[in-house]
């Protein structure tokens, strides 16, 4: 690539970057989908364990499903779409936390919604945490919940931002996988991989992109880099972007990290049943056993649990879920389980952590980010959706926004 030149530079090959080649792609526009990795993706990646069974160690749901573009997409790919309602929305198997329990547990989250609302009412960003109901025993699991969805404790999640999320509340899965549709959504692209991108000036007539594989000059570019990325790297733009970069601070990346653990004679559990470890601590994960009704277990990690068990690698999460495993099920559990495969989002050099949360007053930063610049800089990226923010649809339709911004100005 060196020495290259190309209309509209695209930064970044996950599900935004895609979205907006493809969009360029079909409007004649010239383009190249620069990526990081040697493969597509981004966060959303598919792999097969040994059996062949595809897992995915990035994002696995498709959320609001019914107006999902990836849904569409995986269809005319000939892909299998799963519309079994996800494990969340039935009771956990009532081992160590009974039906009764449950039903306290979800009222209790119930209140904790609308105490939300009411904060909110008042006009006041403050942190989620806020609207934890003081003395309720069920506090830590309300927040340990809010670490799966959020990656991150109510204490640092803009109490906005959490509540301004929307979701059609139909979820249904990708057999094959999410991450091989959104990479193989990229098929036929015009695209370099392996190649990280170290500065983009734009002091000049045109944008001088110095990249590991040579200089690219470009007209625009569509940066769909994760906001971590974009808080720690204040030399990638110049003259300098504070104001990016400070929003992007204000969008830090939740931690959310899956472990598959096979699981031998698995006949007695339903396919797609789940227990928590502990229903009275925030550092715990979920168990959901026999997805797909395969041999199997996926276990979920988030938050500051995630980040600590990050640091012992695969071993330190399968420890930990054998301990909470057995704790459950009997200590005889230990010989019917090994790992299979999980990948730490938060050590990625190039994801640094799983989604994004805005923290306490800092809501508006998703608006400031995805903002573009002098008709040249362009921002794409589940970070810079309003109300989709953390999903992969989110980064499609951010990714589809800048594209139709530069396809306008170029016409």
């Amino acid at each position: 690539m060196t020495d290259d030149n190309t209309e509209v530079a695209i930064i970044g090959g996950g599900a935004a970057g895609i979205a907006a080649a493809r969009h360029l792609r079909e409007a004649g526009i010239e383009y190249l989908l620069i990526e990081a990795r040697q493969r597509l993706g981004g966060r959303a990646w598919t792999v097969n364990d040994g059996p062949g069974f595809p897992i995915d160690l990035g994002c696995g749901w498709l959320h609001s499903a019914d107006c999902n573009p990836w849904a569409t997409i995986a269809q005319m790919q000939g892909r299998t779409i799963d519309r079994t309602p996800p494990a969340w929305t039935r009771p956990a198997l009532p081992i160590r936390f009974p039906l009764t329990e449950q039903r306290e547990f979800r009222s209790a989250m119930d209140r904790f919604y609308d105490r939300l609302e009411t904060l909110l009412a008042r006009g006041d960003d403050v942190p989620a945490a806020d609207a934890l109901e003081p003395g309720s025993r069920w506090n830590n699991m309300i927040t340990a919940v809010c670490t799966f969805i959020s990656g991150a404790e109510l204490s640092r999640i803009s109490a906005r931002d959490f509540i301004d999320y929307q979701d059609s509340n139909v979820n249904w899965s990708i057999v094959e996988g999410y991450g091989a549709t959104i990479a193989a959504a990229g098929n036929g692209l015009r695209t370099v991989l392996d190649c990280p991108v170290y500065r983009i000036d734009h002091s000049g007539a045109r944008l001088r992109i110095d990249t590991a594989k040579g200089l690219l000059t470009a007209d625009q570019t569509i940066v769909t880099l994760p906001s971590a990325i974009l808080a720690e790297t204040e030399d990638l733009f110049a003259p300098a972007l504070p104001e990016k970069t400070a929003a992007a601070r204000g969008l830090p990346l939740g931690l959310a990290d899956k472990l598959f653990i096979s699981l031998a004679t698995a006949e007695e559990f339903a396919p797609n049943s789940r227990v928590f470890g502990h229903t009275d601590r925030i550092a715990t994960a979920i168990y959901q056993l026999r997805p797909f009704g395969r041999p199997m277990i996926e276990c979920y990690f988030g938050g500051s649990n995630a980040a600590a068990l990050e640091g012992l690698g695969q071993r330190g999460f399968f420890d930990f879920a054998v301990s909470e495993l057995m704790d459950i099920f009997g200590n005889d559990f230990a010989s019917r389980l090994a790992p299979i495969r999980m990948h730490c989002w938060g050590a990625d050099p190039f994801a640094k952590g799983a989604y994004s949360y805005a923290t306490p007053g800092m809501a508006d930063c998703r608006r400031t980010l995805a903002a573009s610049l002098n008709d040249r800089l362009f921002f794409a990226g589940e970070a810079c959706s309003r109300r989709n923010f953390s999903t992969a649809h989110g980064a499609w339709f951010t990714g589809v926004a800048a594209a139709q911004e530069v396809i306008a100005l170029r016409r």
